[in-house]
């Protein structure tokens, strides 16, 4: 049962941000255990399954990680936020996963919390297939970066999910992108229904295209080559407004 003051965690440390809206920006990331999906090309699996220790930082970019027990308290971990929050030092705290939505209670406490002893903009990143936990958060986030599961590429299918969702944080008015993984299968069905998807809720929802990493992944999903990533751009910007291809750039740069 999910428990609103306690919650398990992977890591809790300071990085530049790699990935969509965000990249480039430093963060605070507060890595939470568990997911339910099982994506073909994750390169996150050993979040899958909550560890029985976490690791947390203790000074923003030193890497000097303790162990500490799961799952953590609410008070442990705005503790260690406060460690962290050097004056200038973060953009934002990035809240992710694993799925953080599996942690909704907790999430409900710690967000205000967060807010108001950081003041830093708290920055969502999903599956964005929870939608019925996303509403009591809302109030307090400031950006959301939501998945696109391609059923060609991740082999999960969450469209209906995925909708709900978007229409969630298009009538809370709330910043939102989406950041789909595609693969040199990514299938034109996807991409037609992904445009109409987007198009349908508000065609100014900025798109980035992700071409799956191999790096560092211990998998085999084909990344796509350059002339299907042209493709692809091409056809979505026929009704979406923006549409930006980027890659894992953390990956390049050695960050964690």
């Amino acid at each position: 049962m999910e428990s609103t003051n306690t919650a398990p965690l992977i890591e809790l440390f300071s990085a530049i941000q790699g990935e969509g809206a965000n990249v480039g920006t430093r963060q605070l990331f507060i890595r939470f255990a568990g997911c339910d999906l099982r994506c073909r090309y994750c390169d996150s699996a050993h979040t899958w399954h909550p560890p029985r220790q976490c690791q947390i930082e203790l000074t923003p970019g030193e890497r000097d990680f303790i162990s500490v027990p799961n799952p953590v308290t609410l008070e442990q971990l705005l503790t260690w936020c406060d460690r962290q929050n050097h004056p200038g030092l973060h953009d934002s705290i990035s809240l992710t996963g694993g799925e953080p939505l599996l942690q909704a209670k907790f999430l409900s406490q710690l967000l205000p919390r967060l807010k108001q002893r950081t003041s830093l903009p708290l920055y969502l990143e999903t599956g964005g297939h929870h939608p019925d936990a996303l509403p009591p958060l809302l109030p307090y986030l400031d950006s959301i970066g939501m998945d696109i599961k391609l059923p060609s590429v991740s082999g999960e299918c969450h469209w209906s999910a995925h909708r709900t969702f978007l229409e969630l944080c298009h009538q809370a008015k709330v910043d939102v992108f989406c950041k789909v993984i595609i693969s040199h299968a990514t299938s034109d069905r996807d991409r037609e229904q992904l445009r109409s998807l987007i198009a349908a809720i508000d065609p100014h929802i900025p798109i980035f295209l992700q071409p799956v990493t191999p790096i560092g992944t211990g998998r085999h999903t084909l990344p796509p080559d350059p002339g299907q990533v042209l493709l692809w751009q091409a056809a979505l910007k026929e009704h979406l407004r923006i549409v930006r291809v980027i890659p894992q750039t953390h990956k390049f740069i050695q960050q964690r």
